[in-house]
């Protein structure tokens, strides 16, 4: 938070000088104080969103390459004529514990063509694979393995 202070107040400042600078520094330091004395905040919770950004954007990217390479599967499986398409309504348990990585996941199947989220309630999931080949790894795939790793981060 305190990078974020000081790079907010060079930006409004509009351009960069020494003195600028270090009255930057000096103002980040104060308000950063501020926050951790009277708005419950610490360096160890700054450490924690920052450590939670990053495996969100990790999350995010390897979201965009399975979409990809889901594009591709289904496209495979919609124009091939020697293979016949088999529906399958899928249903699994998740072992993930907050209800946003839960949703997070049926979010992240939904977005992947081919599967469609059809009913989430507690850690239960209903999901609608275009065939049964896409329900492969549902349960324990990648996403649910990077939803563990973001859910390990909770600073205790």
């Amino acid at each position: 938070m305190y990078i974020i202070f000081l790079a907010l107040w060079i930006i409004f400042n509009g351009n960069l000088t020494l003195e600028i600078f270090l009255f930057g520094v000096v103002i980040a330091a104060l308000l950063y104080a501020f926050l951790c004395k009277f708005m419950d905040f610490s360096i160890q919770k700054d450490i924690l969103l920052w450590k939670k950004a990053f495996l969100l954007f990790r999350y995010l990217l390897i979201l965009l390459v399975e979409i990809m390479k889901a594009n591709v599967t289904a496209m495979k499986l919609l124009f091939s004529e020697r293979y016949e398409i088999e529906p399958a309504l899928v249903h699994f348990r998740t072992d993930l514990k907050t209800k946003f990585a839960r949703a997070l996941l049926a979010n992240s199947i939904t977005l992947t063509p081919g599967t469609i989220t059809v009913s989430l309630k507690g850690d239960e999931l209903w999901v609608h694979c275009l065939d049964k080949t896409l329900a492969e790894g549902l349960s324990d795939g990648i996403f649910v393995k990077e939803l563990e790793r973001l859910e390990k981060v909770n600073g205790k």
